[in-house]
């Protein structure tokens, strides 16, 4: 099933912010792994797609917002793999369509719609059984891929071999976080970066997950997780919410760097390190045997195709 993908690419990066902190820093390039499914959103959907397979499901079923990754992702997948899809939108139907559900729909991905009260009940028996009476024997997968199986796949992100430090990611559902975390030994670090308000509650979910995997008999690299912090400084107001500053950072970034991002995720994580650099954050304690410096590494999640529909709603705004 991977054989469509290409090795993410490990780039270090020439940041003088970087070199004044004593810290080599590394890009890894998710993002260039395939035109559509890219990003951690492959390795959500990885051990989805082949449980699915195995139980001879022909009928993928999943939920996420007018601009989710994750539906651009599954929609993708889905007709990469012959699977038909279902992709259930929160809130109302608004034509013309965005370039994220368009998308969907070209990959032949049927849409839904429910209301933001009713969507709130996504992981619910009670919703399941409607959906599945509605649409027949359908292979649900989590919003943004948020479960055990996913948690396996992003047990894949950072290979064993790469010695850092630190290893950086933004985080929404903290699905990547946690499978990180599972692949690091002891003496590795995973830091995430909440791209929603209030992130710390997300502590409790990182835990939950880490939980149940290594008591579910999945396979994992380590008996138990590595360290693991949340940094909540970063969320720029919310999820989804970006000002001129992230903007001119990404912009920036992307014209000095050649590594763009994504104003939901990775643009906020990258622009908390680059400030964290600043401060000597990644200097606390004594870098690895072997290592002058600390060796930092930035999980590149993809997700460009959001930034399209970002900057049409910009444009929109600022059109008179």
């Amino acid at each position: 099933m991977s054989l469509i993908f290409i090795p993410p690419p490990l780039k270090l990066n020439t940041s003088e912010i970087a070199r004044y902190a004593g810290v080599d820093l590394y890009v890894l390039r998710l993002d260039l792994m395939h035109p559509w499914v890219n990003g951690n959103k492959w390795f959500k959907l990885k051990y989805n797609l082949l449980e699915a397979k195995e139980k001879n499901f022909t009928t993928l079923l999943t939920f996420g917002g007018a601009y989710s990754n994750h539906i651009y992702a599954t929609a993708a997948a889905g007709n990469l793999f012959g699977f038909r899809t279902i992709g259930v939108i929160r809130g109302e139907e608004r034509l013309p369509l965005n370039p994220t559900l368009s998308f969907a729909v070209q990959q032949g991905m049927q849409l839904v719609y429910l209301n933001r009260e009713t969507y709130r009940q996504r992981n619910t028996p009670a919703l399941h059984k409607y959906l599945q009476q509605r649409f027949g024997e359908v292979f649900i997968i989590p919003e943004g891929g948020s479960n055990l199986n996913g948690v396996r796949g992003c047990t894949e992100i950072v290979n064993e071999a790469i010695a850092f430090d630190y290893i950086c990611v933004a985080c929404g559902t903290a699905t990547t976080l946690a499978g990180i975390a599972l692949s690091l030994h002891q003496g590795q670090k995973a830091i995430a970066f909440p791209v929603l308000k209030n992130g710390a509650f997300l502590a409790q979910e990182i835990e939950s997950l880490l939980t149940n995997y290594l008591a579910s008999g999945l396979p994992a690299p380590y008996s138990s997780p590595a360290s693991w912090e949340l940094v909540c400084d970063y969320h720029f107001g919310g999820y989804a919410k970006v000002n001129n500053e992230l903007r001119l950072f990404s912009q920036q970034f992307t014209q000095e760097y050649d590594v763009p991002l994504d104003y939901v995720y990775t643009a906020k994580m990258f622009y908390g390190v680059m400030d964290l650099l600043k401060q000597g954050f990644f200097c606390r304690g004594v870098p690895q045997r072997g290592c002058r410096r600390h060796r930092l590494l930035l999980v590149h999640t993809g997700g460009l195709q959001g930034n399209i529909g970002m900057e049409e709603r910009w444009s929109d705004r600022n059109t008179v």
